[in-house]
């Protein structure tokens, strides 16, 4: 049965590729050296890194109308850099959203190919990949399941979630912060435009409230000092710190798992409220963690403030020996409270990573999942290839802490 249905999905690509020409988008990443181990692959944005979903996991995306055709991509060179994106963040839990659109005869890999990618992917990238979600399923999605289903084990069956159009996307995920292919919106509205009579409903967006004035999740430094006494340190920050520094220095895996989305909705209620937060209640270490991600992500501004942006991904080109030195000025140009709120975090992170033998979180480890969070540009998100130079920057700021914050003090400063 397989095999004839696979036939007549490959007559359907090309009846569709006879209805719309099919050429790849030519994607350069302007950060991507060429000295890239996967530059042959990830010149093409196939995989991009795109935020955190709702539960502050990163989330990779894959794109399969940026895939070549075949004799112009080498797939098991495409599943190598696969493997190599994602062994960055395995240890932590994370998403993949897969945009099947663009998947066409000329470009689509073997069914060989497929079960070699399944069985390279072991329990390692299967454990911590909490949701994978399929963006436009067709026919040939499945068939592959049929194909697959006595490998796929019913607990891994139970993270992949089929959507039908972009918007479903919404409820999941930041999608402001998943770049997605201009193709795969146009196709999105073309199977609007299709479904006979129905019309997506008429949704009314109410104008956006002032914030309230004990809201601190969304507001920038300055409305929180200016509404909380002059506290250089945001209240929610000091009371996450003071928390992780008693009870969670020493557990495993610490920032790297993610917690209950509505738990993280209801923390974050009573803060905006001004309401008091007992984390014991929450019978959770990974709660506080999460709320201290979600505080500094959603500031309107980086921490390290977008001016800094280009200059942090300059350090990948400072010789070793001035790096540090180099991260030193940068930080000291932040203005008076970014600069305390970061050596403020920074204090607490060292301290993290000096329990590491317990808590298995390096600087390197942190640094993979604070970068993010503390630096990412004006436009749109980081690409995969600033990430070396975003997290190198933040590793040597965890590392050399008492260097790098060390001849300048603030007025009321606490440190943690």
């Amino acid at each position: 049965l397989a095999p004839s249905e696979l036939q007549r999905d490959e007559a359907e690509d090309a009846h569709s590729e006879k209805e719309e020409t099919f050429v790849p988008p030519s994607l350069e990443d302007p950060q991507l050296n060429t000295s890239h181990p996967y530059h042959d692959v990830a010149r093409h944005g196939i995989i991009q890194l795109a935020g955190d979903d709702n539960s502050g996991r990163k989330v990779i995306t894959f794109s399969c109308c940026r895939m070549p055709p075949s004799h112009q991509l080498n797939h098991t060179r495409l599943l190598e850099y696969l493997k190599y994106t994602l062994d960055q963040y395995v240890e932590n839990d994370y998403t993949v959203v897969y945009f099947h659109y663009g998947l066409k005869s000329l470009n689509k890999p073997s069914l060989k190919w497929l079960q070699t990618a399944y069985k390279e992917f072991d329990r390692k990238y299967k454990k911590n990949l909490k949701a994978l979600y399929v963006v436009h399923p067709t026919n040939f999605i499945k068939i592959l399941w049929n194909i697959f289903k006595p490998l796929i084990s019913h607990k891994f069956g139970k993270k992949i979630t089929y959507l039908n159009c972009l918007s479903e996307l919404r409820e999941h995920l930041k999608y402001e912060q998943l770049n997605i292919p201009q193709e795969v919106i146009r196709h999105d509205e073309n199977l609007r435009r299709k479904q006979k009579g129905e019309l997506p409903p008429v949704v009314k967006v109410p104008p956006p409230r002032p914030p309230l004035p004990t809201q601190q999740f969304g507001v920038s430094l300055q409305y929180i000092k200016d509404k909380y006494k002059g506290e250089l340190i945001p209240p929610v920050m000091k009371e996450t710190v003071s928390y992780l520094k008693r009870k969670g220095l020493q557990v495993e895996g610490l920032f790297r798992r993610s917690a209950s989305i509505q738990t993280i909705k209801d923390v974050q209620k009573l803060y905006n409220q001004g309401k008091s937060v007992n984390f014991d209640d929450y019978q959770d270490i990974h709660v506080p963690a999460v709320i201290l991600k979600t505080f500094l992500r959603e500031l309107p501004q980086p921490l390290l403030t977008f001016e800094c942006y280009d200059q942090i991904l300059g350090i990948t080109s400072v010789e070793s020996s001035l790096r540090v030195t180099r991260c030193k000025q940068i930080v000291q140009g932040l203005p008076e409270q970014n600069y305390a709120v970061l050596k403020y975090l920074i204090c607490f992170l060292h301290m993290v990573s000096q329990e590491s033998i317990y808590n298995r979180m390096t600087a390197s480890s942190l640094a993979c999942v604070f970068g993010l969070n503390l630096i990412w540009p004006s436009r749109g998100t980081a690409s995969l290839s600033a990430l070396v130079p975003l997290n190198l920057f933040t590793e040597l700021l965890i590392d050399f802490y008492t260097t790098i914050f060390s001849s300048r003090t603030m007025p009321g400063e606490i440190l943690p």
